[in-house]
């Protein structure tokens, strides 16, 4: 399974860049997708997650300004970012989870200028 983030680059804060994480190599389901953002010098953290059923949960930093959601083929999730702040820069990395295996793509970086 291979994972393609993109949609990363220098965005103005209050912006709204959309993230896109697409999947390859598999026909299988995912159980989980997340987006999960690394920023300088600080541990990974959790920004958003979605199911395969659709239920979605969000970091508290992001609620109401993020959503992650699923394209029709369902091979693509994406995290669509409103009124970015600039402690919202970090790489973003996406992550697919099915039964015991989870794959992580590459990462995205998003740069906030203010």
């Amino acid at each position: 399974v291979q994972l393609q983030a993109s949609g990363g680059g220098l965005v103005q804060a209050g912006g709204s860049p959309r993230l896109s994480c697409a999947a390859s190599g598999t026909t299988l389901p995912f159980s989980v997708m997340g987006w999960y953002r690394q920023a300088p010098g600080k541990q990974r953290e959790l920004v958003a997650t979605i199911t395969r059923s659709g239920s979605t949960t969000y970091a508290d930093s992001v609620k109401a300004r993020f959503t992650v959601y699923r394209g029709a083929a369902q091979n693509t999730v994406y995290l669509q970012m409103d009124s970015l702040k600039p402690e919202d820069a970090a790489v973003y990395y996406c992550k697919r989870s099915y039964l015991v295996n989870d794959y992580w793509g590459q990462g995205t970086l998003v740069t906030v200028s203010s």
